[in-house]
Parts: C-alpha cells; sequence; structure tokens
C-alpha cells in the first residue's frame, strides 16, 4: 500500500514539473523593451530589449536580429518630434504578438 502512495507522489511531482516548464510555452512569444536611449545632440536612437519564445521579431516590417538568449538592439535614425513603432513577434507555432512603442525626440 505504501508503494502506491510513492508512486503516486512521484507522478505528481513529476506532471507538476513538466506544467511549470511548459507554461512559457504554452503563453506564447513576449517582448519586453528597455528604456530608450534618444542623443538628441546626434540624432540616434537606441531600442533595445529582449523577446521571449520568439522566433522572428520585426521592427515595423523589418526583420531584427535576435541572439540565443532572445536579447536584440537597434540604433534609429529618428526625426524629431513623436513617433510610433511596432514590433511584432512570432513563435515557432504561428503564434503572435505586437507591442506599439511611442518615442519623442526633442
Amino acid at each position: 500500500m505504501q508503494f502506491r502512495y510513492v508512486i503516486a507522489g512521484v507522478l505528481i511531482l513529476l506532471i507538476g514539473y513538466g506544467a511549470v516548464k511548459a507554461f512559457p510555452l504554452l503563453r506564447g512569444p513576449e517582448i519586453r523593451v528597455d528604456p530608450i536611449l534618444v542623443e538628441p545632440e546626434h540624432g540616434f536612437t537606441t531600442l533595445s530589449g529582449h523577446a521571449l519564445h520568439t522566433e522572428t521579431l520585426t521592427l515595423d516590417g523589418n526583420t531584427l536580429l535576435i541572439d540565443e538568449q532572445g536579447r536584440f538592439s537597434k540604433v534609429l535614425t529618428l526625426p524629431r518630434g513623436g513617433i510610433t513603432i511596432t514590433l511584432k513577434a512570432k513563435d515557432r507555432f504561428g503564434r503572435t504578438t505586437s507591442l506599439d512603442k511611442e518615442i519623442i525626440v526633442p
């Protein structure tokens, strides 16, 4: 009788571990953007961040390179004033997410 409880406990632990590891994959892609660095005297804006569980990442339709940890960085030349950029991430299962970010260049 004790052996059944041990087997049941091990199975519950394995199912729980599998659920914890599978949850991020079930949630889909995620985009996190670091604080945007604007250098108005040079005209450059640095956009960087982290794309989790992502196969492809685009910035306004142009592909961004992602390293093995999901980090990305892009130096942009933006006009003065406000602009909205769109980041789109797609995972290997075809699920997508997008993030609109407004940047104000003084």
